[in-house]
């Protein structure tokens, strides 16, 4: 628990530094985190018996992560049509190799990793030119728009770990994650709701628009982190990696912000925070 602990503190420590210096460091940040991702990705499904398409996977989060510091959507769509038809193609081209299954687990998990993070990249350098002044410096909007999605998503699983831990005793779904509890996930969506809502003060955004936020995040966080329990069932393994110390891996640290890093940014446009 201490070395969990304490990479933690260094980690968030280190999140905030990348976070607020935006630029470069930030899109190169959400690159490497892919790769490692995507890498954990494979090596579970290896561990299965399957033999999925590494050097491909990697060339195509590559483009993807361009397309979105770049912004360029139509080049986006092109890339992500391209990757699924040439990783098809290595099903025929690499036959006995490489099986359909294998083209098919290989293509969701290039899009898994590859979309949801580029939503990171493009939900960090949205508008700028906006800035929110608090107490503790001034924010500009997408900085503040990657805090309100980690904090969310950081608060989901803190909540639901302790109020599970306290006074959790019906199972959530026991086949798929048996330490998740019913009363954990209401303590997450109570406690994440709540978390969000008190953004809303500390950047001047509307409260209601973000406690819909929170409690949103909160749904999308337990299911993006049940999703990856599926796939470690499947593949029998108890963790994606070890790069982080007490921790895991990088797909056990970011299973959750997959899933609320699309969800934040389309929420951003649907109701519109930019003008608020």
């Amino acid at each position: 628990m201490l070395t969990r602990i304490i990479t933690g503190i260094i980690g968030i420590a280190l999140i905030a530094f990348i976070i607020q210096t935006g630029g470069a460091l930030f899109a190169g940040s959400v690159l490497v985190l892919a790769l490692l991702a995507w890498f954990e990705y494979v090596r579970a499904f290896r561990h299965n018996g399957g033999n999925l398409t590494f050097i491909t996977g990697l060339v195509g989060l590559v483009l993807l992560w361009g397309c979105a510091w770049l912004g360029n959507t139509d080049e986006f769509m092109a890339v992500v049509s391209g990757i699924v038809l040439i990783i098809l193609l290595e099903s025929v081209l690499l036959h006995g190799r490489v099986s359909f299954v294998d083209a098919c687990t290989s293509i969701a998990g290039v899009l898994y990793f590859g979309i949801s993070f580029s939503y990171m990249v493009q939900l960090r350098f949205w508008e700028p030119d906006i800035h929110f002044a608090t107490m503790l410096g001034s924010f500009d909007f997408g900085s503040a728009m990657i805090w309100v999605m980690f904090i969310g998503t950081w608060a989901s699983d803190t909540f639901a770990y302790f109020v599970g831990s306290a006074i959790g005793s019906h199972k959530l779904c026991p086949s798929i994650s048996p330490n998740k509890t019913i009363e954990g996930f209401l303590g997450s969506v109570v406690g994440t709701t709540a978390s969000v809502y008190g953004l809303s003060l500390f950047f001047g955004l509307p409260g209601m628009e973000m406690a819909i936020l929170g409690f949103v995040i909160s749904l999308l966080a337990t299911l993006g982190d049940l999703v990856e329990s599926v796939a470690k069932r499947y593949t029998g393994i108890k963790d994606s990696g070890n790069i982080i110390p007490g921790h895991g891996g990088v797909w056990d640290r970011f299973d959750s912000v997959l899933f609320t890093a699309p969800l934040v940014y389309y929420f951003v446009q649907f109701a519109n925070l930019a003008a608020k």
